[in-house]
């Protein structure tokens, strides 16, 4: 995997090398494939002539994503951010010169894609690098309303779903969900590398010292403060409990959506919903360390969504069946947690 920074030389600001439509589209997709994904963005499961169109908008949040992360200071990443809007804006007057834009034009054209969604990604970034905690639970849904449910929306648009609430609403239930559970397996990670804590201030407040002795617990990588990570264990478990919420809220979507798409929409609910449940069966110990879905998981997970996809085709995957299905993927044996995540 080539390093942003190193990119950068030659898709950066200061010089961005001319790629034609084909290349940038095939350039687009060896970067989807070769990123460490849970589930790849161009299974077979994304409708062939949709393929393009994915790897273009993967393209698009993994650089966004990694001009705000990857950069080395807050300063740089703004300055990048502020760089990549100006991207934006002349793919969007018919100009694109970075590859993502190159590919990403003819998406925006055959999909009639608006411009907004995208720079609500960007600002999330921008915001990102502003601050380091986040006070409120409803600030950090305000965030990733930003910085997670536009990309469900262009999801949608992109396989060609009705453009209307009854599907919006749910999807952004999930992405929000979805991205809520990204912060809660990656407390240690997001605080090491990045200096962030996602966990909201009101949340926490009951916790004498919280940020410096999580930093210690997480430095150390052990418990030297028990009765801190009970503590941490308690506030955590509330943030997994109101996520669980959000995932249930979501689960409309499946049966609004072409039954053509659900087995792709649900393998990505599946995943998250995996991931949370495996949050919960470490006792919310994510201070510690980093749970993953193993590969075997992965795999089944996979299978399971081929032979639903194959369903749909011949009209078996209807109704309920949806709903029931992503139901049973989330489950968790987690103490105290069936009754959310069954």
């Amino acid at each position: 995997m080539t390093p942003i920074r190193e990119e950068l030389s030659r898709f950066g600001p200061d010089r961005c090398d001319s790629m034609s439509v084909d290349e940038a589209r095939a350039w687009c997709a060896a970067l989807a494939r070769r990123r460490g994904e849970n589930f790849s963005v161009l299974s077979v499961l994304v409708p062939e002539d949709r393929r393009g169109d994915f790897a273009a908008l993967y393209g698009f949040c993994r650089w966004a994503d990694d001009l705000g992360d990857e950069m080395g200071s807050p300063e740089r990443s703004l300055e990048l951010l502020s760089w990549w809007r100006s991207e934006l804006e002349r793919c969007f007057d018919g100009r694109p010169r970075h590859p993502v834009f190159t590919a990403l034009r003819p998406t925006i054209e055959r999909r009639d894609l608006p411009m907004k969604p995208f720079d609500d990604l960007i600002r999330a970034f921008e915001w990102d690098q502003r601050r380091s905690r986040w006070p409120s639970w409803n600030e950090l849904l305000e965030s990733c309303r930003l910085s997670a449910d536009p990309v469900g929306r262009l999801v949608l648009m992109i396989l060609g779903e009705p453009r209307d609430a009854s599907r919006f609403e749910p999807s952004d239930r999930i992405c929000t969900a979805l991205q809520l559970t990204n912060h809660w397996q990656d407390v240690r990670r997001d605080l090491l590398e990045r200096r962030r804590i996602y966990v909201p201030a009101e949340l926490s407040a009951s916790v004498s010292d919280f940020e410096s002795r999580l930093e210690r617990t997480a430095q150390q990588g052990f418990a030297p403060d028990r009765q801190f990570l009970e503590s941490f264990r308690g506030v955590l478990r509330e943030c997994v409990d109101r996520t669980w919420t959000l995932w249930l809220e979501g689960e409309a979507l499946l049966d609004r959506v072409d039954a053509r798409h659900r087995a792709l929409l649900w393998l990505f609910c599946a995943g998250g919903r995996h991931v949370l449940g495996q949050v919960e069966r470490i006792g919310y110990e994510t201070c510690l360390v980093r749970p993953k879905l193993a590969k075997a998981r992965k795999a089944w997970l996979v299978l399971k969504a081929l032979w639903m996809s194959r369903r749909a085709r011949k009209g078996g995957e209807r109704g309920a069946g949806a709903v029931a299905a992503i139901r049973a993927s989330g489950a968790s044996t987690a103490p105290g947690a069936g009754s959310i995540a069954a």
